[in-house]
């Protein structure tokens, strides 16, 4: 569900998007899965990293997924 909402949130102009499978995790019933450019996902290098990329939330007991809101990052704070 996380992949499909990030490639039909993918816009024209936006740079190649991978979600981060190594950083993805369980929290309150939700999957949190971050995600950032193909660039930045090989490399790690901070200067190509994207910035406001909120992660998706996944409702594990609905399958539903939607982008996190700003409001919602003490779910994804370490």
């Amino acid at each position: 569900m996380a992949e499909e909402l990030l490639i039909s949130d993918t816009g024209p102009y936006d740079p190649p998007l991978e979600i981060d499978y190594e950083l993805v995790r369980e929290r309150d019933g939700l999957l949190v899965v971050p995600y950032n450019s193909e660039e930045y996902l090989e490399t790690r290098d901070s200067y190509v990293m994207l910035l406001d990329c909120w992660p998706i939330l996944v409702d594990l007991a609905t399958g539903h997924a939607r982008m996190g809101k700003l409001e919602e990052r003490e779910l994804w704070r370490d």
